[in-house]
């Protein structure tokens, strides 16, 4: 666990620091935000960052969110200053430690956010059989790329192939390829200069460099784009990379893990996907199994996400009866184990009773896809009010980039930009464009 202490060492704030380091923590300190920035940019690596309500929770996460840094932050501060942990916790703050620190306190917030980051529960054969054979390859230097459909748990499988390697007291560094648009990715990626680009106000490490001696996972990496998989693919190749702006390269030690929820065979046949970066990068190949081909996993997960919900919103703990896992065990899931997980917080939430029964259970809602696999929610609207959400959705999924949204929907983007042009002269509220795009 990487910790960065934003504020004084001094008095109660160094001791939440020591207290940190004796559970095993490493910690990093900087005086303000302006620092810890400089830190975060520099490829020093945090997974947590803890901050004094004295200085600007808000600012701090604008200042992240700007520069696409997702850490989680936790406010601290004494006792008495609740107005401060307030203001943090609607900021965006994970939690509030109160100071003086307690040394439990402390550990649980440590051990939540390992747990959040690395959980990894199973019972089924199907998934049992993939464990195995992350666990036999987790030890080689060997590139690996983990298929399978959206929520199966593909980066929870990246997780364990570095905590079982010899890599595993390093960086894990995840980059999400189909969130950042196109012309950011390559910064994310190798880093830049200052003054490289509009925007670029400051030198930034890159990803690469942040996981050096440790794992890069590029997940759904199957949504970059060509250019950028020919500079990847260099950098694969030659364990080197050049920050943008700069023409010196920077040797890397660093293992390159890969998802996709594509079939990724025929995203190279299309042309879409590099035929010599894919068998780079698929040296060893795991694939997950849908949850409705994983029953036993389902039942032991809705326990899992049913007394977790409980324990986070303050809810008695109901257990799940059996009517509820035959009927968790007909539905085909097609948000997998981030489905469940939805479901079951809804479940916890809207059950009464000392259990939780089928009629607590709403997949249309829980899938986040709008509609249940059947499409009955569909029934009674137009195909232009489904084409409108499609759109829109898949806009805030590119946040807001348009051209990143058009080839993902597989329309042109002048058609996307008419189709957008009108939903604004409906009075629909449409996602900015992109940072370097025009509307």
């Amino acid at each position: 666990m990487r910790l960065l202490i934003i504020g004084s060492l001094d008095g109660q704030i160094g001791a939440a620091s020591r207290i940190a380091m004796q559970r095993g923590a490493k910690v990093i300190q900087a005086d303000g935000i302006t620092q810890a920035m400089e830190v975060m940019r520099s490829g020093q690596g945090a997974d947590l960052v803890m901050c004094d309500v004295a200085y600007d929770i808000a600012q701090l996460l604008e200042a992240m969110k700007a520069e696409r840094i997702h850490l989680p932050v936790v406010a601290c501060g004494v006792e008495t200053d609740s107005r401060a942990a307030v203001a943090a916790i609607k900021a965006g703050a994970k939690e509030y430690v109160p100071l003086p620190p307690d040394a439990d306190l402390i550990a649980a917030v440590l051990e939540a956010v390992a747990a959040e980051q690395d959980a990894l529960i199973f019972q089924d054969p199907a998934m049992d059989r993939v464990i195995q054979m992350a666990k036999k390859v987790a030890a080689s230097q060997a590139g690996v790329l983990i298929t399978g459909e959206s929520g199966t748990g593909k980066e929870l499988v990246a997780r364990y192939l570095h905590r079982n390697s010899p890599r595993k007291d390093k960086a894990f560094v995840a980059v999400n390829c189909a969130a950042i648009p196109g012309e950011l990715l390559e910064s994310e990626l190798f880093g830049h200069e200052k003054g490289a680009f509009t925007g670029a106000i400051a030198r930034r490490v890159g990803k690469f460099e942040e996981a050096n001696g440790g794992t890069l996972l590029l997940d759904e990496i199957s949504e970059m784009d060509l250019k950028l998989q020919a500079k990847l693919l260099r950098a694969i190749q030659e364990r080197e990379i050049v920050r943008i702006g700069s023409n010196a390269a920077v040797k890397v030690d660093t293992r390159i893990v890969a998802t996709s929820n594509r079939n990724m065979e025929e995203t190279v046949k299309a042309g879409k996907f590099r035929e010599d970066l894919y068998f780079r990068l698929n040296v060893v190949k795991l694939t997950l199994p849908p949850l409705r081909d994983r029953p036993k996993d389902i039942e032991v997960l809705a326990g899992h996400f049913a007394r977790a919900s409980a324990e986070e919103n303050g809810f008695p703990l109901r257990r799940v009866s059996p009517e509820a896992i035959a009927t968790l065990k007909t539905h085909n899931w097609p948000g997998n184990v981030r489905e469940l997980e939805n479901t079951m917080h809804r479940a916890v939430l809207l059950s009464s009773g000392d259990e939780i029964g089928p009629d607590a259970f709403d997949f249309a809602s829980s899938s986040g896809l709008g509609a249940n696999p059947s499409g009955a929610s569909m029934v009674g609207r137009t195909v232009a009010d489904v084409e409108r959400d499609l759109i829109i959705d898949t806009l805030k999924h590119t946040i807001g980039n348009r051209t990143h949204a058009a080839r993902i929907l597989g329309i042109s983007i002048r058609t996307l930009r008419n189709k957008l042009n009108a939903y604004v002269q409906e009075g629909v509220a449409v996602p900015a464009p992109g940072a370097g795009e025009t509307a």
